[in-house]
């Protein structure tokens, strides 16, 4: 059986001669080439959706790929793709550099320039490395799914269009429905989930930014388990601690959450960090929340425009919910969709801030009543971007969800 191989990287020139080498290798069957980090990993979670057995037993990064860095990269394939071997070539093959590649999941390093002898060895030793892994498992590989839990962020246009609420609904939702749920909140200097559930805790989301390899042993410790069986990962108690939380520690927790929970749920806030940018840009669907007033919808239209310059994401593939629905105002949804040029979640949410008041001020959120109109509207649009399961809270439908691509995806 032919040795499928996938190669990634950003220069041309590299990525031809490396395709070319591949081409004349012993039963080697290279795929076509991709130029970046988004191409590579939508690529191989498409194919592990269909199977297991679809994936490349090789894949081959150079380490010009971008814009997320090689080793991160390698990181990212190895955790959601165990089943695939990653191959980094590079031109420093320092013993730092290969304790790295190693720590980060890669099966071997090919010095650069390109040598046929050198790549053949790495290759047919990788590939032997990726066939053996798949027969041990044997009819127990599905456990290599790959494209792990599902991702929503939830940002705020500004500030009190509640992006806090609508998360801790869905997230509710999920876990309601027998999904494993994680909530993060990634506003970390101002987030409120922990008033809202009002709980108590000792670890956050910062203790975990200074470590390069989150096991599931070190997420457990941080994660605070609450009644409703949602596991919450808090904001810093100390706002000024959320600048140790940088887009690549949001990346690297990303991945570890990906591969515990069927569903994670994160909470953004309406300031734009680091790490808030890293995981509107993972995420398999990104809502951006506003009121139906002209403060509220301009300010939605100045996020979604930041986004796309600085190539976050794209508006089409943004979500708009619009909370505090009546039908007596001017701004009606169809018209926030115009204005912003983004998704629109069919659910919206009506105005009703009487029946929060008491759950909100007791920090009890979690006990809505059920027959409550808001709780209704939240948990619907759960079901509309298909976190529930079955069909009872409103559908499978998902939205504006793009798939599961973890990395910045485009490069104008």
């Amino acid at each position: 059986m032919p040795t499928r191989i996938l190669p990634a990287g950003a220069d041309p020139d590299a990525v031809r001669s490396l395709t070319t080498l591949l081409s004349q290798l012993p039963d080697a069957e290279p795929q076509p080439p991709l130029t970046d980090s988004t191409q590579l990993a939508d690529t191989l979670a498409r194919l592990a959706a269909e199977s297991v057995d679809e994936l490349p037993e090789v894949v081959v990064v150079h380490e010009r790929i971008g814009p997320v860095p090689a080793l991160e990269l390698i990181r990212e394939v190895a955790l959601r793709f165990p089943a695939v071997g990653v191959i980094l070539v590079t031109t420093d093959t320092s013993p730092g550099l290969f304790a790295a590649a190693m720590d980060a999941g890669a099966r071997g390093l090919v010095a650069l320039p390109l040598s046929y002898e050198e790549l053949a060895h790495r290759v047919q030793a990788v590939a032997q490395w990726s066939t053996g892994v798949r027969r041990h498992l044997g009819h127990g590989a599905d456990v290599f799914g790959g494209a792990g839990g599902t991702v929503v962020t939830v940002s705020g246009a500004k500030g009190g269009t509640g992006a806090t609420l609508t998360a801790l609904q869905l997230a509710l939702a999920a876990q309601a429905s027998g999904r494993p749920t994680a909530l993060v909140d990634l506003d970390l200097q101002t987030g409120d989930i922990a008033s809202y559930l009002d709980v108590q805790f000792r670890r956050s989301v910062a203790d975990l930014a200074a470590i390069t390899d989150i096991s599931p042993r070190v997420l457990a410790d941080a994660v605070f388990r609450h009644d409703t069986g949602l596991a919450l990962l808090l904001a810093p108690g100390e706002g000024e601690r959320g600048e140790e939380v940088t887009d690549r520690a949001a990346r690297q927790l990303l991945g570890a959450l990906r591969s515990r929970y069927e569903v994670v749920v994160i909470d953004c806030g309406a300031q734009l960090s680091g790490a808030g940018a890293a995981a509107v840009e993972a995420a398999d669907t990104a809502l951006l929340v506003t009121t139906p007033d002209v403060i509220s919808v301009r300010a939605a239209k100045r996020t979604v425009r930041m986004w796309d310059r600085l190539q976050i994401r794209k508006a089409e593939e943004t979500t708009v919910v619009v909370n505090r629905h009546t039908r007596a105002t001017e701004i009606q949804p169809a018209l926030v969709q115009r204005i912003t040029g983004t998704a629109l979640a069919r659910t919206t949410v009506p105005a009703n801030f009487k029946e929060l008041q008491g759950v909100v001020d007791a920090g009890r959120v979690h006990e809505l009543d059920a027959r409550s109109t808001v709780r209704q509207a939240l948990w619907a649009l759960a079901g509309e971007l298909g976190l529930v399961k079955g069909e009872a809270e409103g559908g499978s439908h998902r939205g504006a969800a793009r798939g599961p691509a973890v990395f910045r995806r485009r490069k104008e």
